[in-house]
C-alpha cells in the first residue's frame, strides 16, 4: 500500500487543476502585455517594420525550443518541477528584454523574448497536466478549463501596457519596456505556485497508479495502444491552427498602427482576439467530450475561414479586424482543445509526455515559421493578402483529418480511452 493510495483521486484532480488554472491567471498578465509590443518594439530597434514578425518568431521559436526539454524534465521529475523551471526561464527572459531595451539592441532583445516564449511552452504543458489524472468522460472539460483560466491574465495583459508603461516611467526605463516588468513579476510568481502546491505531483501518481494496476493485473492506462493515426492527425489539427493564428495575430498590432489606431487600441483589440482564444473553451471541451473531437477539431477550422475572410475583405474597416481577431481566437480554442484531448487520450501513459512534447515543439515551430513569414506577406502582399494565404492552412487541416478519418479503421476512429481503477 503506498502513501498515494489513501488519496481520493477525485479530489486531488479538482486540487491540481485549482493550482493550474491559478498558475494560468498569473502567467497570463505577463504573457498578455508582450504580445501587444513585441512586434512594435522589435521594429523600432531594427529600424524596419519588415523585421517586426521575428517578435512572434523569436516567442514561438523559444517555446518550440522548450517544449521536449521540458517534456522529458516532466517524465522524470514530475509536473511541478518542470513547470517550475519553464515559468523562471521566462521571468528571466522579461529581465533580459528590458536590458535589451536599454542598451537598445535587437541582437539581446530577440533571446530575451525567447526565453519569454517559455512560458508558453508553460502554459501549454499545464493544459496536458490537467488531464494526467482526469476521467476519459470529462477530459476535453478538465483541459479546456485550465485553457480558460488563461483568460483572467490574459486579457487584462494587454490592457497593462499603459500601467505599465508608467511603472516604467518611475523606473526610469525605456518607452515600451514597462510591461515586461510586468512580465518578470508574473512568471516568478507562477513559478512559486507550482513548486509549492501543486504536490502530490499528478503526472508522478498516474505513472505509479498505471505501474500499480499492471502489477496488479487489472486493466489500467499501461495497456493503452498508441492509435497513430489519430496522434498525428491531432498534431497536424493542432500545429496548423496555431500557425494562422500567429500570423495573423502577430501582424495585427502593426496594421493597426500604420492606420492611426493608438497603443489603447491595439491593446484592446488583443485583448478581445485573446478572449476569443481562452473564454470559451469550456465549451469547446464540453463539446469535445459529447460531440466528438473529430468534429469539434472541424467546427474550429470553420471559425478559422470566417475569421480569415473578414480580415481579408475587412482589412481597411477597423470593426472588421476586430471581428476577425475575436474568431480567429475563437477557432483557435476549438481546434487546440479538442486536439490536445485527441492527442493525450491516443498515446499510452508511458509515452504520453514525450508525445505531448513533440507535439507542442512541432505546434510553437509551426507557430514562429508563421510568425516570420507573416512580416514579409504583410509587406509584399498587405494583411489581406495575408489573411487570404492562411486560408491554405486551414483547407489543410481539412483535408488530413477527413482523409485520416476516412481510412482509419473502426477501432482506430474510437479514441483511445484510460479507464478509471482503483489500488
Amino acid at each position: 500500500m503506498t502513501e498515494t493510495s489513501n488519496l481520493s483521486i477525485p479530489s486531488l484532480q479538482r486540487r491540481v487543476r485549482t493550482v493550474l488554472m491559478l498558475g494560468q491567471v498569473m502567467a497570463g498578465l505577463g504573457m498578455g502585455a508582450t504580445l501587444a509590443v513585441g512586434a512594435i518594439m522589435v521594429g523600432r530597434l531594427a529600424g524596419s517594420d519588415g523585421f517586426s514578425g521575428l517578435a512572434a518568431t523569436s516567442a514561438t521559436l523559444g517555446a518550440a525550443l522548450a517544449a521536449v526539454p521540458l517534456a522529458r524534465l516532466a517524465q522524470r521529475k514530475g509536473r511541478s518541477v518542470s513547470l517550475t523551471t519553464g515559468a523562471l526561464l521566462a521571468s528571466l527572459g522579461g529581465v533580459v528584454t528590458i536590458v535589451a531595451s536599454i542598451l537598445g539592441t535587437v541582437f539581446l532583445l530577440l533571446p530575451g523574448l525567447a526565453l519569454v516564449g517559455v512560458g508558453t511552452a508553460v502554459n501549454l504543458q499545464s493544459r496536458f497536466a490537467a488531464t494526467d489524472l482526469s476521467d476519459p468522460t470529462t477530459r476535453g472539460r478538465d483541459l479546456s478549463l485550465v485553457v480558460w483560466a488563461t483568460t483572467a491574465g490574459a486579457v487584462s495583459g494587454p490592457n497593462l501596457i499603459t500601467p505599465g508603461e508608467f511603472l516604467g516611467g518611475l523606473l526610469g526605463l525605456p518607452e515600451l519596456s514597462g510591461p515586461f516588468v510586468l512580465t518578470t513579476i508574473a512568471q516568478a510568481s507562477a513559478a512559486l505556485l507550482y513548486f509549492v502546491a501543486l504536490r502530490p505531483d499528478p503526472l508522478l501518481l498516474a505513472q505509479e497508479r498505471a505501474a500499480s494496476a499492471a502489477r496488479a493485473g487489472k486493466p489500467g492506462a499501461a495497456d493503452v495502444e498508441d492509435n497513430r493515426i489519430m496522434m498525428r492527425t491531432a498534431i497536424v489539427s493542432i500545429a496548423l491552427s496555431h500557425a494562422t493564428m500567429v500570423a495573423v495575430m502577430a501582424m495585427t498590432p502593426v496594421h493597426l498602427v500604420h492606420h492611426g489606431a493608438s497603443l489603447a487600441i491595439v491593446g484592446f483589440t488583443i485583448s478581445l482576439h485573446i478572449a476569443g482564444m481562452y473564454a470559451l473553451a469550456p465549451i469547446f471541451g464540453v463539446m469535445s467530450d459529447r460531440l466528438g473531437r473529430i468534429p469539434t477539431i472541424l467546427v474550429g477550422q470553420g471559425i478559422l475561414v470566417a475569421s480569415l475572410l473578414l480580415t481579408g475583405f475587412g482589412s481597411e474597416n477597423e470593426m472588421a479586424v476586430v471581428l476577425g481577431l475575436v474568431l480567429l481566437g475563437l477557432g483557435w480554442s476549438a481546434a487546440t482543445v479538442a486536439g490536445s484531448t485527441l492527442l493525450t487520450e491516443s498515446t499510452s501513459i508511458a509515452r504520453r509526455p514525450r508525445v505531448q512534447g513533440i507535439s507542442d515543439l512541432v505546434m510553437s515551430g509551426s507557430g514562429a515559421m508563421g510568425g516570420a513569414l507573416a512580416g514579409v506577406a504583410l509587406a509584399f502582399l498587405g494583411y489581406d493578402g495575408l489573411s487570404f494565404v492562411a486560408l491554405a492552412l486551414v483547407a489543410t487541416v481539412v483535408v488530413r483529418v477527413l482523409v485520416s478519418w476516412r481510412h482509419a479503421s473502426p477501432a482506430e476512429r474510437v479514441a483511445t480511452e484510460v479507464p478509471t481503477f482503483d489500488i
